[in-house]
């Protein structure tokens, strides 16, 4: 498979690596890679990543040969916050990829899974193993894997009609109002930048629910709760309606208090796939998130 660009006037003297990039979801690393190994080509010849596309020029980015991985089990600790037959409730720490794509092909919750239950390979798919929904590498918190196939097939329709209900603590800038909300706008790949995501009218439907739980001079932690589930939607929808998120160095604002953003899945309610009764399941903010809140604010977070 191949996409082909036919440049105009607007992208003369734009290296290509960096139209390349922008043009596709890929990374910039990544679009080195395929560059330095003749999948991207000018007018059929294969190119270098600094030359300066000219008017009327044809850029194609080929797809390089796919090559199967099957993930591997790796000793990574995990805080399993509850299991059974049927399926695992891990509390992730931010920093952890939920399973290999792209740049991370190990080390990944997953590969921890993998160690923990021996038999998991398959359900679901061979990539993503007993993967029911995903958290952001950089958002902690709670997430669902099944164990078997009728557990996945159980907890995948659930997903579906929006049965599990799934809770985020979240800091914004800004001062939210009204106190209770939803933010209800589509989302999907961003043109300009094709390494986000946006709120674009050929997204698809999304919808996050909110409530805010106590503001100071310029913040604002909310509850959001998630009815839809799409890439980023949290962080892309609050910057959509101008409360960013602090510490989201893609959608948000950078502080010097936290590392990464403050995102954290603190709640999760689903029926158990063996028993058929409701089960809830909550984690505590972590210290990082704690620390960070409490040098923004000049108070303890002791309501959390």
């Amino acid at each position: 498979m191949a996409e082909e660009f036919h440049l105009t006037a607007n992208v003369y003297g734009v290296r290509l690596d960096k139209f390349a990039a922008e043009q596709s979801a890929l990374s910039r690393t990544q679009i080195q890679r395929l560059i330095d190994e003749g999948y991207v080509t000018v007018n059929g010849q294969a190119a270098r990543s600094g030359y300066r596309l000219e008017i009327g020029d044809r850029v194609d980015i080929l797809a390089p040969p796919l090559v199967p991985i099957t993930p591997a089990p790796e000793a990574i600790p995990l805080a399993i916050v509850y299991e059974d037959n049927d399926l695992l409730v891990v509390d992730k720490p931010a920093g952890l990829v939920v399973h290999p794509a792209g740049g991370h092909q190990s080390h990944t919750l997953v590969n921890a899974i993998l160690a923990h239950c021996p038999d998991l390979p398959g359900v679901g798919g061979s990539m993503r193993p007993g993967i029911v929904h995903r958290l952001d590498k950089d958002t902690s918190g709670l997430i669902i894997v099944a164990k078997n196939e009728a557990a996945h097939a159980s907890l995948s329709a659930q997903m579906k009609a929006r049965d599990i209900v799934k809770r985020y603590w979240v800091l914004v800038r800004g001062t939210l109002s009204p106190e209770r909300g939803a933010i209800e706008a589509p989302i999907g790949r961003d043109p300009r930048h094709r390494q986000r995501m946006a709120v674009v009218s050929t997204g698809r439907a999304a919808r996050t629910a909110y409530r805010v739980l106590k503001q100071w001079k310029g913040l604002t932690l909310v509850e959001a709760t998630l009815e839809t589930g799409r890439t980023h939607q949290i962080r892309v929808h609050f910057a959509a309606i101008g409360f960013p998120v602090v510490g989201d160095a893609t959608y948000g604002v950078k502080t010097p208090y936290l590392q990464r953003q403050f995102v954290h899945a603190c709640y999760l309610k689903l029926r158990l796939p063996g028993a058929g009764e409701f089960a809830e399941f909550t984690s505590p903010l972590p210290p990082e998130l704690r620390q960070g809140l409490e040098r923004l604010t000049g108070e303890p977070a002791q309501y959390l």
